[in-house]
């Protein structure tokens, strides 16, 4: 048995030692929480606020959709924490999502083979006429401004950020969380030269994370860029924007991006509207559209949609072969993991709508897409 005097030095080391990691703790806690403010991006001055308040899309001190929508409202007959918290729904896989290796191209293909990696939630590589450009790039492993709060990924990315190809532009749709990630951008900023282009206002998020101006390229609707053979277009969505506490003070889009012979379509985020049929007159057809079919709900309707108006969209577009993006990554919503891919695919089976549903990280020949196999039902 041990002295007193002992025993009392033991446990007064004891103490010091959880004072030590108590310190060390709240010093961890200090070191992530200083680059929360930095997630939350930049605002806008100079000459880009003057730019965007002469948009179209810019009204009343905010960026607007041109039919009036809401983000979210409650209802009477629903509690949305309780159903968040209690709620039965089956929201996440029982089993690890399978995650596949991006296959390379053929040597043999030719400019003209069209080619899409889709890595997970969002984010997707398309292969177009010789160029590559990277969408909604998301590695990181919250989609939120903090690495200790907010949604987790259900699967890691099938690949490292520093796996990824030469890209020729990286495109983002809007400045939420799940589209537009700091550390994957910064990441991008060193470990590749190509531009980024934006929607109006979006770039002092990016300037303020240390994008060099001449690689920020800023679009409104109706605007294009050209890189090489390609011509991306900012279109019409209708959705919101905002990081904090400020709505819309960027401006959110869907883009075409457009080679020689092929075209593609991606939505961002969006509720069903009538200018899926205005693109699709005006740009279409498409040979692939990558449309946004998860995190809906009857609370907020107008700013993404349901699995059948991610169908009749993609009819609207002139599309040919429909991926689906936008699910599986996070928990967004209240539904079950699996509800908006087998929605989808009764949708797309009732419609005719040709569909590719990949693995993340399978690769998809746009004019040999691998038949639907139903690969998430055994883990939902």
């Amino acid at each position: 048995m041990e002295a007193p005097a002992e025993q009392a030095a033991q446990r007064a080391l004891a103490r010091r030692l959880r004072g030590a990691a108590g310190l060390a703790a709240l010093a961890g806690l200090a070191w992530v929480a200083r680059d929360v403010p930095a997630a939350l991006g930049g605002r806008l001055s100079g000459a880009r606020a003057e730019r965007a308040a002469r948009s179209p899309q810019f009204r009343d001190g905010a960026f607007r959709n041109r039919a009036s929508t809401r983000t979210m409202a409650g209802s009477p007959d629903r509690n949305l924490v309780r159903e968040l918290i209690f709620g039965k729904q089956k929201r996440r896989p029982t089993a690890a999502v399978p995650l596949v290796r991006p296959a390379d191209p053929p040597a043999a293909a030719t400019d003209r083979e069209l080619g899409v990696v889709w890595y997970g939630h969002a984010s997707a590589l398309i292969e177009i006429e010789g160029h590559r450009v990277l969408v909604d790039p998301v590695w990181s492993d919250r989609c939120s401004p903090s690495a200790l709060l907010g949604p987790r990924r259900l699967h890691e990315p099938p690949v490292g950020l520093h796996e990824l190809p030469t890209v020729d532009a990286v495109v983002i749709s809007h400045d939420h969380y799940d589209h537009l990630d700091m550390a994957t951008v910064r990441a991008l900023t060193a470990g590749q030269s190509a531009p980024f282009v934006v929607p109006l206002g979006v770039g002092a998020h990016l300037e303020r994370w240390g994008v060099p101006e001449d690689r920020i390229v800023e679009l409104d609707w109706a605007e294009s860029h050209r890189i090489g053979g390609l011509t991306i277009t900012a279109t019409a969505a209708q959705h919101f924007s905002g990081r904090g506490l400020r709505r819309d003070g960027t401006l959110w889009s869907s883009w075409v991006v457009a080679g020689a012979h092929r075209r593609v379509f991606y939505t961002g985020d969006s509720g069903y509207f009538d200018g899926y049929a205005e693109i699709g007159a005006e740009h279409g057809p498409f040979d692939v559209t990558l449309i946004q079919i998860g995190a809906y709900d009857r609370a907020w309707p107008s700013i993404h949609m349901f699995p059948e108006e991610a169908v009749a969209a993609h009819l609207d577009l002139r599309g040919g072969l429909l991926l689906p993006v936008h699910w599986a990554t996070f928990n967004l919503a209240l539904h079950d993991w699996s509800e908006p891919v087998d929605r989808l695919w009764a949708e797309a089976k009732a419609r005719d709508v040709r569909l590719a549903v990949p693995r993340p990280g399978e690769r998809v020949v746009v004019d040999d897409p691998p038949a639907v196999d139903g690969w998430w039902q055994s883990i939902a």
